[in-house]
């Protein structure tokens, strides 16, 4: 079975668990078992992102976009992230209305539900975990792999949501107390923020081309600065395209040195960019101060040549 088609049925059994559990919440009266059937929607809308990035990857560019379509998930991910953070927002306000005025819920029909959506979601982390570990290889598949990390990372999540939700409903069953189903709602509301606030802080710092996280842009200038033949670096920026896409832009500054002479450093640099910090796309302009008027060199004196 294929990455795609992996995505694509645990992106299936997701949406069947968010369907049941939405049924079961209403069923049982359970705003705790609601909140978790939003939760599964942060792997619903995981998976999906997955699934664009595998398509989006696959897409060439064109003379309109001429960085390919990657983004198309980032921005997926601000849309879906702030859908999200209003029906959390909404559930929060039901669970304080609740508190207030609390209403019975049937204990042991929250767990099953919550149960059978354990085991379904349990499927779809060994799906996940399949298509991490067997994927195509190929030119975009880190792309493919950290969108399917961040999708495990949401099933996880979601593991948690319910095996709280199925606790409670033991509780509920035994002590009918109506304050846990609420307690349990703000509970898995909290991991639902965690998870919405480092979708969209992901999504907002790369569309607004900030330095990828993880990565120190002053490890950058030392790493390019020690190669052999540079004399400086500025107007150094580094930015994500999309997920596990990462671009440079620089200007180098080299020593006196024959044209032959500098695409070898180019050689190098973008070697070792690609290497330490896994940017592949990288766009160098060479600058010189001095320059020999009779030899083919990389510059003249006071214009510099792209690279």
């Amino acid at each position: 079975m294929t990455a795609r088609t992996r995505l694509f049925v645990a992106l299936l059994l997701a949406v069947s668990v968010a369907a049941f559990e939405f049924w079961g919440g209403a069923a049982a009266h359970s705003l705790a078992l609601t909140t978790d059937a939003v939760h599964v929607c942060m792997d619903v809308f995981a998976l999906a992102l997955a699934l664009v990035a595998t398509v989006g990857a696959a897409m060439p560019a064109d003379r309109r976009r001429t960085f390919g379509y990657g983004r198309i998930e980032v921005l997926a991910a601000l849309a879906n992230g702030t859908i999200l953070l209003c029906a959390t927002v909404f559930i929060v306000y039901e669970a304080v209305q609740r508190f207030g005025a609390p209403l019975a819920s049937h204990g042991w029909l929250m767990t099953a539900v919550a149960f059978v959506g354990l085991v379904v979601n349990g499927g779809v982390g060994f799906l996940l975990a399949g298509s991490h570990a067997g994927h195509d290889h190929g030119a975009h598949a880190d792309d493919i792999d950290l969108n399917v990390r961040a999708a495990l990372f949401h099933v996880v999540g979601d593991a948690i949501g319910a095996g709280a939700v199925i606790i409670g409903g033991i509780v509920i069953a035994f002590t009918h107390a109506a304050w846990v189903d609420p307690a349990l709602s703000m509970f898995v509301a909290l991991v639902i923020v965690v998870g919405i606030v480092r979708v969209l802080r992901d999504a907002t710092g790369v569309l607004l081309e900030g330095t990828p996280r993880g990565l120190d842009i002053d490890d950058v200038d030392r790493s390019i600065r020690g190669l052999d033949g540079v004399a400086g670096v500025h107007d150094l920026h580094v930015w994500s395209i999309a997920s596990g896409s990462r671009a440079l832009s620089a200007h180098v500054l080299l020593d006196d040195r024959r044209l032959s002479e500098a695409t070898s450093v180019l050689r190098a640099l973008r070697g070792e960019l690609g290497r330490r910090f896994d940017i592949a796309h990288v766009t160098v302009q060479f600058e010189c101060e001095h320059c020999d008027p009779e030899g083919v060199v990389i510059c003249v004196p006071g214009g510099a040549e792209r690279g």
